[in-house]
């Protein structure tokens, strides 16, 4: 049995992208831009292929990341520290301008945004390897990819309720990208071992001009990552994800639905935090500070294949239809929203076997760590091996997903993933 439906094989030749974006400096800066930039591209390119090369540049930077700093912890040659901010900076471009050449060549379709979106599920994993290395966070280089994940785990709930993917004045995809590529560039420049003396001067001038402050010397010991973690939950991730949870509610209360029923469709990825946080409490290995890079590679690609199903969730929650929440919710342009990610199954069925899978590995993870408790801290096996097998086990199950719904909705369409020309009836 496929992931797609026949409703949403049938949804699939009605639907419509609808997006609106606030950031002033995308309208005004990088908009031109990235209208410049679509013309160096010829028109026989498709524009899957422009995101595929984008999502290519993360992957070679993360590569990179591990290569300099297999732990994160330690110092990569200046020139890496430029390689991710140049890399990200293409992303970036890559990443607008594949919608822009869709349009230019006419070639828009369902499986142009669900190719984009999953590969933007997969770069928060990927660019959190590659600034863990600039910022050499060690082993809290995972809590920079949960505050990624985070507010684009929301954006998607929250794009399934409005069915418009709603980007505010400060998000992300803009200004939180810039904020991290001039991260890296800034490193480039100063030096990773001159950045804490740097950071910390400015801390030292602050007391100075801060009498009050001269005996709270505490705050001069917090790590400059840990600073700078909290700083974005502060001013990103907490605005961002307030603002998607008021645009549900607005939705919900609109249609006199049930908020807690919409709050419940986050429960997957709180049950992978929890997961993976409980298996690193219990490791005997410390998985997350001697195996960064594996610890969140197969995270990112569990909670990219959890995306990819939100939709499937609403089958689960709403097993007699989403109208449960409303009569509204059973609009046509609801049921299309759904197939962004195209994954509309019918079947409670394919909800367990979609939503649960990316999240089996995790018990057996959790108890081969509790036997170490009882086998003098040695694991029944070694907790390298076990990483390597979740990480081999998150790939095939998000390959496998992606070549199946490539394949079904290329079939259902009439199109090819990669050429513009359509097939033969």
């Amino acid at each position: 049995m496929g992931y797609i439906g026949s409703h949403g094989v049938a949804a699939l030749h009605k639907y419509k992208y609808s997006g609106v974006d606030h950031s002033y400096v995308a309208k005004y800066v990088l908009q031109p831009f990235w209208s410049r930039c679509v013309n160096f591209f010829p028109l026989w390119m498709p524009p899957n292929m422009i995101t595929l090369m984008g999502f290519m540049f993360l992957v070679t930077s993360a590569l990179l990341g591990y290569i300099y700093s297999p732990r994160l912890d330690s110092p990569p040659p200046r020139w890496v520290h430029f390689a991710h901010g140049l890399l990200l900076f293409l992303y970036q471009t890559f990443d607008a301008v594949d919608g822009k050449q869709a349009r230019r060549t006419n070639s828009s379709s369902p499986l142009g945004e669900l190719f984009d979106h999953g590969c933007d599920a997969l770069a928060c994993a990927f660019e959190t390897m590659a600034f863990g290395s600039t910022a050499m966070c060690g082993r809290s280089s995972f809590w920079f990819w949960v505050i990624s994940a985070v507010p684009f785990y929301c954006a998607t709930w929250e794009h399934f309720f409005t069915n418009t993917l709603i980007l505010p004045a400060i998000n992300g995809p803009t200004e939180g990208l810039m904020l991290i590529y001039f991260c890296h560039f800034f490193t480039a420049i100063v030096g990773i071992c001159l950045l804490p003396e740097v950071l910390n001067g400015g801390r030292k001038n602050l007391e100075s001009q801060c009498p009050f402050s001269a005996g709270c010397h505490w705050y001069m010991e917090i790590p400059t990552n840990t600073v700078v973690l909290f700083i974005m939950i502060v001013f990103c991730v907490i605005p961002t994800v307030s603002f998607n949870v008021y645009n549900v509610y607005k939705v919900v209360q609109a249609r006199k639905g049930s908020m807690l029923l919409a709050l419940a469709m986050l429960y997957p990825f709180v049950v992978l935090m929890g997961g993976v946080l409980a298996w690193d409490y219990l490791s005997p290995s410390d998985i997350m500070g001697n195996y960064p890079h594996l610890v969140i590679l197969g995270t990112g690609l569990a909670f990219g294949f959890l995306v990819m199903h939100i939709r499937n969730m609403v089958e689960c929650l709403f097993p007699h239809g989403i109208n449960v929440l409303s009569q509204s919710y059973s609009l046509p342009g609801m049921r299309m929203g759904r197939m962004i990610l195209a994954h509309l199954c019918d079947e409670p069925k394919g909800l367990k076997t979609g939503m649960c899978m990316s999240l089996l590995y995790l018990p057996f993870a959790i108890a081969n760590a509790l036997t170490a408790r009882l086998n003098d801290g040695v694991p029944l096996v070694d907790e390298s091996l076990v990483l390597l097998g979740y990480c081999v086990f998150t790939v095939g199950l998000y390959l496998h997903f992606a070549t199946s719904v490539v394949h079904e909705i290329t079939s259902a369409l009439g199109i090819y993933c990669f050429r513009i020309t359509r097939k033969e009836a």
